[in-house]
């Protein structure tokens, strides 16, 4: 089993249908929402954690696809400006998943956004605007 944190972007289209629900339903694969800005007359914003096998995982994407959701990497979303960055820690305070982290060698501020669940909370915390999410 394999976990994944994917961006969803839906179309107004398919707003009123329960896509994410068949992810769970039809193609056996464990959903956990971390982030979602959705209304009817926009396109929605998801954040997800898809957990399964790679063969299901295929398949549900394959499905979102068809469905006309777009669907990216989070951590192709996250973005971290590394001459902006000055290693004050502000941003670590506020992270909840330990994804900001000093390195106590080199009392650098490091980034893993394999832990990120797209909070944005790092972002207004970093005085030198370093952290941005683009959904």
């Amino acid at each position: 089993m394999k976990s994944r944190k994917i961006v969803l972007h839906f179309p107004k289209k398919v707003m009123d249908q329960p896509i994410v629900c068949r992810l769970a339903t039809e193609y056996d694969l464990v959903f956990n929402i971390l982030k979602a800005k959705i209304t009817q007359k926009e396109e929605g914003v998801m954040v997800l954690e898809l957990t399964g096998s790679d063969a299901a995982y295929r398949k549900g994407t394959r499905y979102l696809r068809d469905q006309g959701v777009k669907i990216k990497p989070l951590d192709k979303d996250i973005v971290r400006d590394e001459d902006k960055c000055t290693d004050c820690g502000a941003c670590i305070a506020v992270c909840p998943t330990d994804a900001l982290v000093v390195d106590r060698e080199t009392w650098e501020v490091v980034f893993d956004p394999e832990q990120c669940i797209g909070c944005e909370l790092c972002i207004p915390a970093c005085p030198p605007r370093a952290m941005a999410l683009e959904f």
